[in-house]
């Protein structure tokens, strides 16, 4: 059994991949999409979007980062995956999945679902231009519009030389609805032979065995479960049916601060404030003292405030 932590664009960055996978349970992270378009990108580019390709392609815990591209032209994607390889990628993971409108206008991400043989090509171009020795993947939903061209869109992957399928169990039509349709993996997986990892609605350990079973998948990948219940991959590892937010929230909040910090290094003043928001909102799933935390913070947007309020919530957790 492997995890991964999903790529999330605006939300799964390098700081939260540091923190996330600092708590453990997490084996491999893909980093949010380095789109491609046009041009080759300068090294700039590729650092600022996966600074971990300045520490050996890992996360500071020793978790490899996989470099996703999204692009619709193969031989540029290809050009790309060969200057990321080069910059010390692990690996190159290919973005068929991404249902955001800008990116689908610009026949990237999901929208590449509807040309198999586009995808083929893309993948193709990408298996030839980095070393044998360095692995190539992709990510994709079951379509577009609806699932009729699923299997052949994973065949087209396998075809073309990617050692790895990861598939969000939802077209793109579907969004983030539930259910995540983990029985579409399931045929997907008989329909090919490299190794496919599922991806949808894994919010709890129940939920990774009830995925696995229907999937067929050893392996999955988890995004929003892992941002709105970080300790996620430690109890799937140990079989824990339930978080236990009371045990949990005083370890979770000093990894707050630690992001809060690194955000307000990292980001410009007014992006701070949205970051720390989203994240605190994301795991008031689960905590209910993050639904707390989330009201005093909302209105405060001083960095040095925001701050000070995570240390007193952290100083009443330590007098209870």
């Amino acid at each position: 059994m492997r995890i991964f932590l999903a790529p999330m664009e605006g939300v799964v960055d390098f700081t939260l991949r540091e923190l996330l996978t600092g708590i453990g349970g997490i084996d491999v992270c893909v980093s949010e999409f380095v789109r491609v378009s046009g041009s080759l990108l300068p090294a700039s580019v590729f650092h600022r979007l996966v600074p971990e390709l300045q520490q050996g392609g890992k996360t500071l815990s020793g978790t490899p980062v996989l470099l996703q591209l999204l692009g619709s032209e193969a031989g540029l994607m290809a050009e790309n995956a060969a200057r990321a390889v080069e910059l010390g990628a692990p690996g190159i993971d290919l973005n068929f999945g991404c249902p955001a409108k800008t990116v689908n206008k610009s026949r990237g991400g999901a929208i590449l679902l509807n040309e198999p043989e586009v995808i083929h090509q893309i993948v193709s171009a990408v298996r030839r231009a980095v070393p044998a020795d360095v692995p190539v993947s992709a990510k994709m939903r079951l379509g577009y519009l609806d699932k009729t061209l699923a299997i052949e869109n994973a065949c087209a992957i396998e075809s073309a030389g990617a050692g790895t399928l990861t598939v969000h169990a939802r077209t793109k039509t579907e969004g983030y609805r539930p259910p995540a349709h983990w029985e579409w993996i399931a045929r997907i997986r008989e329909a090919i032979s490299i190794t496919v990892i599922a991806n949808g609605e894994v919010w709890t350990a129940d939920d990774y065995r009830r995925c696995q079973a229907v999937s067929q998948c050893s392996d999955v990948m988890i995004g929003r479960g892992l941002v709105a219940n970080p300790f996620l991959a430690r109890q799937i590892r140990a079989d824990m049916p339930l978080i236990m937010p009371e045990q949990t929230w005083a370890e979770l909040l000093p990894l707050l601060s630690d992001f809060h910090s690194r955000v307000t290094q990292d980001l410009s003043i007014r992006h701070v404030h949205g970051r720390l928001k989203q994240w605190v909102q994301m795991l008031s799933r689960y905590y209910p003292q993050a639904k707390d935390l989330f009201q005093l913070i909302r209105t405060e947007t001083c960095p040095e405030q925001l701050l000070n309020l995570l240390q007193k919530e952290q100083a009443r957790i330590l007098a209870a």
